[in-house]
């Protein structure tokens, strides 16, 4: 093996083990590219051996941050971000789930089916994680234990559904994904959709064959309501104003009418005009909106510029040749390289954030991907819902902490573990969905180009 290669192994294992130091992972990416540029420059000094890195390789790094900061496409990300806060604010999660308890109150496991119509609808329209999750646990987990549901049934389902939007578009996962192997940010929402959908599909039918099996853990309210016009009008009022939102993002980016970034801008305007209906809109929370939104845009693009940084370096030293010769070398077909991969991907997410995951590992395996044939739309929306599971996986898992935080008192974290444990299953089912049937991702991204 030689020194580039021992290098390239040598800086992947460094990081991976700086991870679990506490370090913010920005500066472990930009720090980890630092240390392996002086060494391999030191090993030519020292030892004669160009690896191929020098003063003149390393200042590439400096144009490709900039191509970063100045990038259209990743204006969405602030956005967009912005756009989930302020849904947050409005008050339009706390109406959509009165409304939809109301209309599925006498179906046994009618509240967790309701929190899964919720989460969707938020996923569709906020995008970020934390804030669903948190606030599908401070709606959901209480008006469930209320009517006496399971610990493990309310815990998996606000779990596995606030996770959602990391899938649905619009998706800061995608829109990252997008700018990192050079795809079409609308190309993967459209592709996103469907896959999307049939997990909450999936979430929905295991949600009601298990209240069905286990009427005790999912049991029918005692004041449940027969549904009425009068309730269906209720439902649709409290729809009709996210449903505009996401229809006008969504719809907008599906009928070529603007771009991601373009819709970004219009579902900000959307929310704070949502804010406003609702009387929920203040200096005050304009002010925490627009901070809260600022932080969470400076973590992403310092991630971006330490995974510039890092990803350079490793090219520098061969990495990506080392990865592709070694998935190439597997005694598998084609199809079984894909599986090794989504299969390596998932036991990462035990140990990795899908922001490790996407900046470092995704554009390593996407050329292999691409030169093997494969449609790297259908790739990238694979991987994304293999990401997805990182979030429910322990002991990073991150859904799971944010549901602990706020959980009621009563609520341990052995509950949480044993109620996401199906959901997981659910979606390595979808995930296996996806893979046989491309047509789930690739027909709506052909179908828009189709005159």
């Amino acid at each position: 093996m030689e020194i580039n290669e021992v290098l390239a192994i040598a800086m992947f294992l460094t990081f991976i083990s700086l991870l679990f130091s506490g370090f913010p992972v920005a500066w472990v990416m930009g720090g980890v590219a630092i240390i392996f540029s002086a060494i391999a420059m030191l090993a030519d000094t020292w030892f004669d051996a160009f690896i191929g890195i020098d003063w003149n390789y390393v200042s590439i790094v400096v144009p490709r941050m900039w191509d970063v900061m100045t990038n259209w496409v990743l204006v969405a990300l602030p956005m967009f971000v912005f756009m989930g806060l302020m849904l947050d604010r409005s008050g339009v999660a706390e109406d959509l789930m009165v409304n939809l308890a109301r209309l599925f109150g006498r179906v046994r496991g009618g509240l967790a089916v309701t929190v899964t119509f919720v989460g969707l609808l938020l996923a569709a329209s906020t995008g970020i994680i934390g804030a669903s999750v948190v606030l599908l646990a401070v709606l959901g987990v209480p008006l469930m234990m209320r009517e006496g549901y399971s610990k493990e049934l309310a815990c998996g389902t606000v779990c596995s559904t606030g996770t959602l939007g990391i899938l649905i578009p619009p998706s800061i996962m995608l829109v990252m994904m997008g700018d990192r192997i050079g795809l079409s940010v609308g190309d993967l929402f459209l592709g996103a959709l469907f896959p999307g959908l049939l997990l909450a599909a999936l979430y929905v039918t295991y949600i009601m064959i298990y209240g069905f099996l286990h009427p005790k853990a999912a049991p029918v309210p005692a004041n449940a309501e027969n549904v009425s016009l009068f309730i269906l009008f209720s439902v649709l009022k409290a729809v009709l104003p996210t449903a505009g939102l996401i229809l006008a993002v969504l719809g907008s980016i599906f009928f070529g009418i603007a771009t991601p970034t373009e819709a970004s801008g219009v579902g900000a305007l959307g929310a704070t005009l949502l804010a406003l209906s609702k009387g929920r809109l203040s200096i005050k929370v304009l002010m925490e909106v627009c901070q809260e939104t600022t932080k969470t845009t400076a973590f992403i693009f310092a991630l971006l510029l330490g995974a510039t940084a890092f990803s350079l370096i490793l090219r520098g030293l061969g990495g990506d040749e080392l990865i592709e010769g070694a998935l190439t070398g597997l005694p598998f077909s084609p199809t079984g390289i894909v599986i090794c991969i989504l299969a390596v991907t998932f036991l990462l997410g035990f140990f990795l954030d899908w922001i490790e995951l996407t900046l470092i590992i995704l554009p390593l395996v996407a050329p292999v991907v691409a030169n093997l044939g494969f449609d790297l739309v259908w790739f990238t929306i694979l991987f994304a819902v293999c990401l997805q599971t990182s979030f429910l996986t322990p002991p990073v898992g991150f859904a799971l902490f944010y549901l602990k935080g706020v959980a009621p008192e009563g609520i341990q974290l052995s509950h949480i573990y044993r109620g996401v444990l199906p959901f997981i299953l659910i979606q390595l089912v979808g995930l296996t969905i996806v893979f046989y049937w491309q047509g789930i991702v690739t027909w709506l991204p052909a179908a828009a180009y189709t005159p």
